[in-house]
Order: structure tokens, then C-alpha cells, then sequence
């Protein structure tokens, strides 16, 4: 490859961010050319984006570090058909009252990697409801329609895999891809904007919307896709045995998320020091480099750092105290997450395999069984090996009582 100039496409080429690109050796020169527009699109299926979005995330940062204008564009319009990339079944039909909360809790945590303003260079927020609620079905149709090929769009990976599954893939779900390349049309008649940004799943929506922009307006569009992130051991990023790693914090504590990136796998600590935190290049690749119990460290730095990002220096500050006190001083920090049950259930005797359920520990009553026996549960502090064990009043300190399962997932449980 030849050597790229531009700060942009040099740094996320050198940090692990490139899968592919529509045609680098433009794209690179167009960016040398002053500021440019980039967007990525984020649909609106739950009230906090998670760990898996991320990635785009950071892109869209780096692209406004380097000089260029971000566009966050909501996806008010496409959250109401559903994409198929990626999936094995059709979306759950949401209700614009859900899209319209679920959009509310997702826009919150773009302030905090972006600044905003009216500015060149400043990000700005758009909705592609703005312009789909308006379009005319036949208008459209007649427009747009003929741009697009059905033989074209079979070649997709997210049309083939469904259809090679035998998964239904809905004449809905189909328009998705349409109304997606249309957005890039949009966003560039309005902003100026050159280059859509995504996923690897996304590349067959993205290349419809660069050879539409051609066919339709003469554009000259470009579009770039990130790797899908796995973690060495093929786990999917962003998901756990709990749950989704969600990124606002009243859906996920900051101590958690925390907990989550300390958690690396060894393997995994240099590549996500590269994308998920602004590390030089040289100390990451010292931190990559401790063997043995000092990778320990580089994941403590790693997840101070990402989440310093996403939740604030001080609350990034707090779970890595909290952390400390945890696991080195064995001590019940009150900023450690918390559920509640009912003051009367503990009094008449609750079994820990219960407990240990209900507070997200264990997947379900087996599960929680082989944890007692493997002597990964405790109650504040102290190892449980009794499979029977019940729980009492007796065992709240100030109505709170400590659970813990292995190591490093700890739960405070509070009688009300």
C-alpha cells in the first residue's frame, strides 16, 4: 500500500480501525484537502448504545481529532423497518414512541466523545426521519428504484446468509438497504458529506449509497468499514453472561463497565488499548509487552481509560478506587452495584442459589449450584461450600449484605 497522507486514514490504518474502503488512494488525497464530512448511522433499538458501537464511535472521534466534521445521524426513519445485516430474524417492530425514548437515551453519550457546535469542524446531530417520513412511496420508487438491482443486492452478505439459513427476510426488511443509500444522498445534497462509515455487516448498504450518489447526483462518495470486533476467544464485544455492556450509566454503573474492560483477556489488552483509548502508539506497545501478572497493570490503565472517556475522569477515578478497596482490601464499597429485595423475603429464609440468581451472578439455579460446589460463592466475604444455604436477617451489616461470585463480580444486596 502506498503510504497514506492523510492524519485520518494514517491513524485509524496504524490503530486497527480499516476493513475496507471504496478507494483509499482518492479518499486519502480528498482529505489532504481540507475539511470534509463523514457520518455514521446509529438506529434506535434500545435506550443506550453498547460496548459494540463503540468502535464507530471512536471513528467518528478520531475523524473530527484529524481535522474533519462529524455527522451523527439518528435513525428515527430506519428504526421503524428494521436492518437485516447481521441478523437471523426480522427486528422487533418498535412504536415511535419507543424509538423517539430509546433515541433520547442514545444521543446522550455522543457529547461526551464529540463537540458540537455550528463551527467547520463541529459535529452535528441529524435525524433521517427528517426527510423518509416525507418521502412519496411511488415518487421514490420511480426516482430511485431503478438505480438499484435485485441481482446486485442477492450478493449482499446480509440478504445471502438469511437466505442461505432459510430465514425469512421480509419484503420490509429488503426497502432497508434503499432507504440507507438514500440517507447518504441526503446527507450530502444537505451537508456536503463524502464518506458513510460502519461495520464490516454494513459494506453491501454503504456501497449503494456511493454508486447511488453516482448515478443520482454525479457524486464522487466514498465509503470505509471497521473490522467486527471479536475478543481472542470469539466472544462477541459487548456482550456478557449478564448482559449487554451498556455505555450509559443508568443502564450500566460506571464500576461496572470498568470491571468489564479489567476483565480483558491477556490477548486482547494491546488491540484495545489501540481503539478504544488515545494511548501513543509507543506506551501502548510497552503495556502490550508485560507478561505474567504485570499485564494486570496495562488492563487497569485500559480501563481507566475507556472509561474516563465515556463516563467522566471522576467516575473512572472512583471505580478504580472502588476496584482497590474490593480486591485488595477485601472491603464492601457502597459503590459497588446494588439490587434490593424485600426486607421479608430474606427474613423467612432465602436460598443463596436464589440469591445468587436474582442478582445477575449466576444464569440460573444450576448454574449457581456449580458455583457454591467449585467454592466460587461468598457471602460477605466468607466462602459458602453448601449448595442449601440460607440466607438471614443475621447476615445483613447495616441492612446490606456482600455477594460474590469468583474472583471479581461482587454485588451489594440491600433489604428494604
Amino acid at each position: 500500500m502506498t503510504s497514506l497522507k492523510s492524519d485520518f486514514l494514517r491513524t485509524i490504518t496504524e490503530r486497527g480501525y480499516m476493513h475496507q474502503c471504496t478507494d483509499l488512494e482518492a479518499l486519502d488525497k480528498r482529505l489532504t484537502e481540507g475539511c470534509q464530512a463523514a457520518y455514521i448511522g446509529f438506529d434506535c433499538t434500545a435506550p443506550s448504545l453498547h460496548v459494540g458501537s463503540l468502535m464507530q464511535i471512536m471513528l467518528l472521534r478520531w475523524w473530527q481529532k484529524t481535522g474533519h466534521k462529524p455527522i451523527v445521524l439518528m435513525g428515527g426513519g430506519t428504526t421503524r423497518i428494521g436492518d437485516p445485516s447481521g441478523k437471523d430474524e426480522a427486528r422487533k417492530m418498535l412504536t415511535d414512541a419507543d424509538i423517539g425514548r430509546n433515541m433520547d437515551g442514545i444521543k446522550s453519550v455522543f457529547g461526551k466523545y464529540l463537540s458540537f457546535g455550528a463551527g467547520p469542524g463541529d459535529a452535528i446531530m441529524v435525524n433521517n426521519a427528517d426527510w423518509l417520513d416525507k418521502l412519496n412511496y411511488i415518487d421514490f420508487l420511480r426516482d430511485y428504484g431503478h438505480h438499484f438491482t435485485i441481482n446486485r443486492m442477492l450478493t449482499f452478505d446480509s440478504v445471502k446468509l438469511r437466505l442461505e439459513r432459510e430465514q425469512p427476510l421480509t419484503f420490509l426488511e429488503f426497502n432497508y438497504m434503499l432507504l440507507q443509500g438514500y440517507d447518504f444522498v441526503e446527507l450530502f445534497r444537505r451537508n456536503k458529506c463524502i464518506l458513510q462509515m460502519g461495520g464490516s455487516d454494513q459494506w453491501g448498504n454503504i456501497i449503494n449509497g456511493v454508486e447511488l450518489g453516482r448515478r443520482a447526483d454525479q457524486a464522487e462518495l466514498y465509503g470505509l468499514t471497521s473490522p467486527l470486533l471479536t475478543t481472542s476467544s470469539g466472544a462477541k464485544m459487548g456482550k456478557t453472561a449478564q448482559g449487554a455492556v451498556w455505555l450509559n450509566a443508568d443502564s450500566l454503573s460506571a464500576w461496572e463497565f470498568w470491571q468489564y474492560w479489567r476483565n480483558t483477556e491477556d490477548a486482547d489488552v494491546g488491540r484495545f488499548l489501540k481503539l478504544f483509548t488515545e494511548l501513543p502508539l509507543a506506551e501502548i506497545a510497552k503495556l502490550e509487552a508485560l507478561a505474567g501478572a504485570e499485564i494486570n497493570e496495562a488492563k487497569k490503565i485500559l480501563a481507566g481509560e475507556v472509561t474516563r472517556l465515556c463516563h467522566g475522569e471522576a467516575a473512572a477515578l472512583e471505580a478504580a478506587e472502588t476496584a482497590r478497596k474490593t480486591f485488595e482490601e477485601g472491603a464492601s464499597d457502597a459503590n459497588l452495584p446494588t439490587i434490593e429485595i424485600a426486607a421479608a423475603e430474606l427474613a423467612a429464609g432465602l436460598s443463596l442459589v436464589a440469591l445468587l440468581v436474582k442478582a445477575g451472578l449466576a444464569a440460573s439455579n444450576g448454574d449457581a449450584k456449580r458455583l457454591i460446589k467449585g467454592g466460587g460463592a461468598r457471602v460477605n466475604d466468607e466462602a459458602i461450600a453448601n449448595e442449601g444455604h440460607n440466607l438471614g436477617n443475621t447476615d445483613l451489616k447495616d441492612g446490606i449484605l456482600k455477594l460474590t461470585a469468583g474472583k471479581k463480580r461482587h454485588i451489594l444486596v440491600k433489604a428494604v
